[in-house]
């Protein structure tokens, strides 16, 4: 288990907080979605109640190493000022003389908020040079970003050499359930995984074949396994190099004695778009001018019975082209499901994530993360960076 904020003393102390503020933007600037800094404010608050001196960073975007006015922590730091109900001080740069300046005679409960760290091309190559700038500004090292935990960077990883570090209280959560479901889950234990391709997502079903009891397989990606069984697949998205993998995959399952559940019906339709002529077919009468966009509703009822009977729930990637509203309804009666569920519901970031979102029934899980790619690098099973380097409790 990793120390959290909760283990050590930060009253008076200056504390340096990596968080997650890449938030989107409409064109004049203006947050569209607050939830990544709703999302830090435990943390926060909780180092303001305890007399801390707090400075936070984060990237936005990507400017690639260069100021560029439209990536400025700005509308952030507008935000913060306002759940935070204090002024939260903006410094104009991350190391430089600003930066100095609003952090050197701090005191307790105040917090700066420094300019995207994405601005100095050194953040991204993880340069020693910057990471002890860095950390010259505090005493402590809080990574609270679970988002980029899985990038070695000056600020989620290489700061933590030069000061104690411990996580926030978002990165304690991630690794709760993430870890808790992986390796020690009530069971069943079911795992739904979709999304538009294999390859993205070989090292996770390799992984949770390992743990899982069921492993239920929809979106794009079905097709590949679908064709591997012999099935013709009509124009529907198939990696053709990937097709032995699918069967490998599907014998490995069998060995493991894990019940994988592929579609059994699909809507088709003639083109890829919303408003194509679409219907429901078995999987086996998918013919060569249809493409595969959804799971039908057999294959739902099928879904439904299995994750009735779940313990833990664990769901990375939609089911079908959720983007298009007359193909979202495999993904949301899935995510209805699971809503009306007394599993535990952990849900991957990303794409799943938009989808509950979308579907209105985030509040019904138990846990969403905040990583797309990080959450799918720990179901991999691989070490995250920017938690390897916290201190063990």
């Amino acid at each position: 288990m990793k120390k959290t904020i909760r283990d050590i003393d930060v009253s008076g102390k200056k504390v340096l907080v990596r968080c997650d503020f890449n938030v989107p933007q409409d064109e004049n600037g203006n947050i569209t979605d607050i939830r990544r800094i709703q999302g830090a404010l435990p943390t926060i608050r909780y180092l303001i109640d305890n007399n801390a001196k707090v400075i936070l960073c984060s990237h936005l975007g990507r400017p690639k190493g260069e100021v560029k006015k439209e990536f400025s922590l700005l509308p952030v730091q507008k935000e913060l000022s306002k759940e935070l109900g204090i002024e939260v001080k903006l410094a104009d740069d991350i190391v430089g003389k600003s930066a100095k300046e609003l952090t050197k005679n701090m005191k307790e409960r105040e917090v700066v908020l420094l300019e995207n760290v994405r601005f100095d091309k050194r953040e991204e190559a993880n340069d020693k040079e910057l990471s002890k700038e860095l950390a010259s500004l505090a005493d402590i090292y809080v990574n609270d970003a679970f988002g980029t935990a899985h990038r070695a960077h000056s600020s989620t990883a290489g700061v933590s050499e030069f000061l104690p570090s411990v996580s926030g209280f978002l990165i304690e959560k991630e690794i709760k359930f993430l870890g808790e479901a992986l390796n020690n889950p009530e069971r069943p234990f079911v795992s739904i995984i979709g999304g538009k391709k294999v390859s993205d997502k070989i090292s996770v079903i390799n992984n949770l074949l390992e743990k899982v009891d069921v492993l239920i397989i929809g979106g794009g990606m079905a097709y590949t396994f679908l064709k591997s069984e012999g099935l013709n697949i009509g124009k529907s998205i198939c990696e053709e190099d990937k097709i032995d993998l699918a069967k490998e995959l599907i014998e490995k399952a069998k060995e493991k004695n894990v019940k994988l559940l592929l579609p059994v019906d699909i809507k088709v339709a003639k083109e890829f778009s919303n408003e194509a002529e679409s219907k429901v077919v078995a999987v086996d009468e998918i013919e060569d001018e249809w493409e595969g966009m959804d799971i039908g509703p057999k294959t739902i009822e099928e879904y439904k019975n299995i994750l009735e009977s779940a313990k833990t729930i664990m769901w990375n990637g939609p089911l079908g082209v959720f983007e298009f509203d007359n193909f979202a309804y495999g993904t949301n009666k899935i995510a209805e499901i699971l809503a009306n569920s007394n599993a535990i519901t952990i849900i991957g970031g990303g794409d799943s994530a938009a989808a509950i979102e979308k579907a209105g029934y985030a509040d019904k899980m138990t846990h969403i993360s905040t990583g797309g790619g990080a959450s799918l690098e720990f179901l991999e099973g691989k070490k995250l960076p920017g938690i390897e380097c916290l201190l063990e409790k």
